[in-house]
């Protein structure tokens, strides 16, 4: 049955409505009358209850499936092997993922379509007319959209069937399984051990040479002038391949600049870290990670182009300008018996933008030595 109300719950007067119509055909903007709602008609579900209770059964059954689903995510996760693969005609795939998609998957699936199937089938099914108002909402709207909810709660039929709302309570909490164990994929926990053999030691070593980034031929220090920037990595990086190689890369990137050793700050504990005014920086911005070369040979000042982070090179890389936090970490560098640039030892402070875990006691500020 077709219900045509106010929005304050009173049914619209035939009269008017009709009324209505008609000054819609007299109106030039209005042509075609309103045809107004087709006529209803009645769901199986509305007349007959064996139907009805048949569609609450499939409902419940897709809600009953998401537990099961969740739990065979999880018993994938922890079972199956990463290095199990499956071959699906000339497609080859990891097993572990397309376990974990499948169950995830047909979990959110079931209960789209078991909630679809509970509002086309069970849900109170009636058509209703409702006027547009202002936006202020006055004392009687509210009472309004309270009792629309009561008899919303009452038309889904939630009360009368309490098997839907508990198997759709229980769909929902079981989701929340794949949810938690996933985050164990985010990355191994963060131990101080695991800390120190990854984000906090690059492969810089004593005796490393420098070398410039794209060819890999040694620097020596008699072939650099005052004011030169160069960018290096270390003579080691080219031994290593694929992934390995763009990690340590990405750690191990640095800049070497020659300065005028009267023009420049050397606390006394750095003092053996440089060769004649040459010194050797992270490239890596302590703020963010942006990799920096904009070199300022005046002021002896290196910007970050990502977010214009400024650090004097010149007194031991401080932060002159911007949101960097700390200094840019600096390698102790010498020459071996040929004269080329090698490293002391690697650095002493992690390089790259901060996490929670770092200590920070070790890097350098104004007025240490």
């Amino acid at each position: 049955m077709t219900d045509l109300t106010h929005r304050d719950g009173n049914d619209v007067d035939d009269g008017a409505q009709h009324a209505a119509e008609l000054d819609t055909v007299k109106d030039p903007r209005y042509p075609v009358a309103d045809p107004g709602p087709e006529e209803h008609l009645p769901r199986l579900t509305d007349v007959d209850d064996k139907a009805a209770d048949r569609a609450a059964r499939q409902v419940a059954t897709m809600f009953g499936l998401v537990p099961v689903l969740a739990i065979g995510f999880v018993v994938i996760y922890f079972a199956v092997p990463t290095s199990m693969f499956v071959d699906f005609g000339p497609l080859h795939a990891n097993a572990k993922n397309i376990g974990l998609g499948l169950t995830a998957g047909m979990a959110l699936l079931l209960i789209g379509v078991g909630a679809v199937q509970w509002g086309r089938q069970l849900m109170d099914d009636h058509e209703m007319v409702d006027y547009r108002h202002g936006a202020a909402s006055t004392e009687e709207d509210v009472q309004y959209v309270l009792r629309e909810l009561e008899a919303g709660t009452d038309e889904s039929g939630i009360r009368r069937r309490k098997i839907l709302g508990y198997s759709l309570l229980g769909a929902l909490g079981a989701l929340a399984l794949p949810l938690i164990v996933s985050f164990a994929d985010l990355g191994p926990k963060p131990t101080k051990r695991l800390r120190a053999a990854t984000i906090e030691t690059t492969i810089w070593k004593e005796g490393i040479r420098l070398c410039h980034d794209v060819t890999f031929e040694p620097i020596k220090a008699s072939e650099m002038v005052i004011g030169q920037l160069v960018n290096a990595q270390p003579e080691n990086l080219k031994d290593l391949e694929g992934t390995d190689e763009l990690t340590q890369r990405a750690k191990a990137s640095i800049i070497i600049v020659r300065m005028d050793p009267n023009s420049i700050k050397i606390p006394a504990s750095r003092q053996d870290w440089q060769v004649g005014g040459i010194l050797c920086y992270s490239k890596i911005c302590t703020h963010v990670g942006c990799p920096i070369s904009l070199w300022e040979q005046q002021t002896h000042h290196l910007l970050c182009p990502c977010h214009q982070s400024t650090f004097d090179l010149g007194n031991s890389g401080l932060v002159v300008f911007g949101p960097a936090a700390r200094a840019l970490p600096q390698l102790p560098i010498t020459t071996d018996a040929e004269g080329y640039l090698v490293a002391r030892s690697g650095f002493t402070v992690p390089v790259g933008p901060s996490f929670f875990e770092r200590n920070s006691t070790h890097d350098f500020k104004e007025g240490d030595n």
